[in-house]
């Protein structure tokens, strides 16, 4: 007994020098992983690399249709929704973490009364009281302090997990909207062809029964023109499957985004001009997933001094203060007794024994920040990779888009030549349909290296992560959606608001 007493007589005398001086928290003062990256990108960059901005992406395409269609998916996403309701949970987190700060005060009333035992020799009694009880933890070891840091960064990690969504969400978008331009030009492609092949199919079958060509040419002729029909109709049901997939995102009715996407530009949409950060180390501020990843392992990093600060003493300043007022007999002969009593004082709470379960937890927030320390550094060089080849992937889609477009241009002369010189019958019907096949082919690798020079580019911009910045909404909600400068939630469709650029200050 008397070693324990002297343990807590040290124990208040340290926590005595620990308010006097400030003690340090326990724990790992956490500070951001240095991650190597290369000096510049590998890949070949978008107009020699000269270093731009990605503020306005999406106005680059000037594409009222897209505008529209990036407003009413950002209006009303359940991915943002989702995001914006886990903001939330954390800073209601923030608060409940803050709160250890402040020393908590509960307060009661209560009214008994009673009459003991034996009513003609012991008076009726009344009692009223009233206390208040208060308390308040002297954060010694910091168990407090990390709380906080721990919950402040998973706030922001949730809001830069906003931000991420935010960007994915559209360029998945532009994605398939980019998609259902390029597959209305296909099927206008093989509207041509077939309509083609069976004005070819016509002209050859009146020549069979003319006796001037073979039978065969008639059938080959029709065969080719069912074959095309056919291709038609499945690329006329991708269409609509498109069509069906940004319904899903936006949430309009098929019919109005059909009349939307009707009146909308039929070509692929192009962006202007654009360019990129030519150094890596750009990388870690514009993408938003990573910053989340970051932020995750600076809660990690404080959750190692909260387990930590928990196997020592706790030292708390308790007080209590009551009012009792008694009455004893009737209201014209009773006496009243009116006593307040308080208390005032340390209290020392020593972990004395857990079976190594604080330890434990300690080791077990120490594997979580190695988990969230390998995390990031994988996150990292998945983010160099995906940058690296969304750059490869659009400088191949625009080198071959011209040589495509130069092939389209020569197969279709050559076909026109050839059906020329088969209308005069200088050509077999054989030659004619290879030389058909070689021109549509050519036009519809055309459009598909089109859209994917685009596709390449939004990719880029999603690898890039967006433009984005760190204004978040002050006031988050699952019912009703915020906005920041950058973000419009405005939930009316007939009205949407102007688009706000992602990354672009009003």
């Amino acid at each position: 007994m008397p070693m324990v007493l002297r343990g807590v007589s040290h124990t208040l005398w340290l926590a005595g020098l620990c308010l006097l001086a400030g003690c340090a928290s326990v724990g790992p003062d956490y500070t951001a992983p240095q991650v190597e990256l290369a000096d510049r990108w590998q890949a070949a960059l978008p107009h020699a690399g000269e270093t731009g901005t990605l503020l306005g992406w999406w106005m680059r395409f000037n594409d009222p249709a897209l505008t529209e269609l990036l407003i009413r998916a950002e209006a009303d996403s359940p991915n943002l929704a989702e995001a914006v309701a886990r903001i939330d949970e954390a800073r209601a987190g923030l608060t409940v973490a803050g709160a250890g700060h402040l020393p908590v005060v509960n307060a009661g009333v209560q009214s008994i009364r009673n009459n003991i035992a034996t009513p003609n020799v012991v008076p009726a009694q009344t009692t009223r009281s009233a206390t208040i009880d208060a308390a308040w933890e002297i954060d010694i070891f910091g168990r407090v302090r990390r709380s906080g840091e721990a919950a402040d960064a998973r706030l922001e990690m949730q809001e830069n997990n906003w931000h991420a969504a935010r960007v994915s969400l559209a360029a998945e978008v532009a994605g398939k909207y980019v998609d259902y331009r390029a597959c209305r030009l296909l099927a206008q492609a093989f509207t041509r062809d077939v309509k083609s092949r069976q004005e070819s199919a016509r002209i050859t079958d009146i020549a069979a029964q003319a006796g001037l060509v073979a039978p065969a040419d008639a059938q080959l002729a029709r065969a080719g023109a069912a074959d095309t029909a056919s291709a038609l109709t499945a690329q006329q049901a991708v269409c609509d499957i498109t069509v069906k997939s940004l319904v899903t995102l936006t949430d309009m009715n098929e019919p109005a985004m059909r009349r939307l996407l009707q009146e909308g530009r039929a070509a692929i949409p192009q962006p202007v001009a654009f360019s990129v950060d030519s150094l890596p180390v750009a990388l870690l501020s514009q993408r938003p997933d990573l910053a989340a990843s970051e932020r995750e392992l600076a809660a990690a990093s404080a959750d190692i001094g909260v387990a930590e600060a928990s196997r020592f003493p706790r030292l708390s300043l308790l007080g209590n203060l009551e009012v009792d007022k008694t009455r004893i007999g009737g209201a014209s002969n009773g006496t009243t007794i009116v006593t307040k009593p308080w208390s005032f004082g340390p209290a020392l709470s020593l972990p004395l024994f857990n079976g190594g379960a604080l330890a434990a937890r300690q080791s077990e927030a120490e594997a979580r920040y190695a988990q969230a320390l390998a995390r990031y550094r994988k996150a990292t060089r998945a983010a160099v990779e995906e940058v690296e080849t969304a750059l490869v992937n659009l400088d191949s889609a625009t080198q071959r888009a011209a040589y495509a477009h130069t092939a389209s241009e020569s197969f279709s002369a050559y076909f026109k030549a050839a059906e020329t010189n088969w209308h005069s019958g200088g050509l077999s019907l054989l030659l004619l349909e290879e030389a058909r096949r070689s021109a549509t082919a050519a036009e519809r690798n055309e459009i598909m290296l089109q859209r994917d020079q685009v596709l390449h580019w939004i990719a880029l911009y999603k690898a890039l992560g967006g433009g984005w910045n760190t204004a978040v909404p002050a006031e988050t909600s699952t019912s009703s959606a915020s906005t920041d400068a950058n973000m419009n939630t405005n939930t009316d469709t007939k009205n949407p608001p102007p688009l706000n650029t992602p990354g672009e200050p009003e």
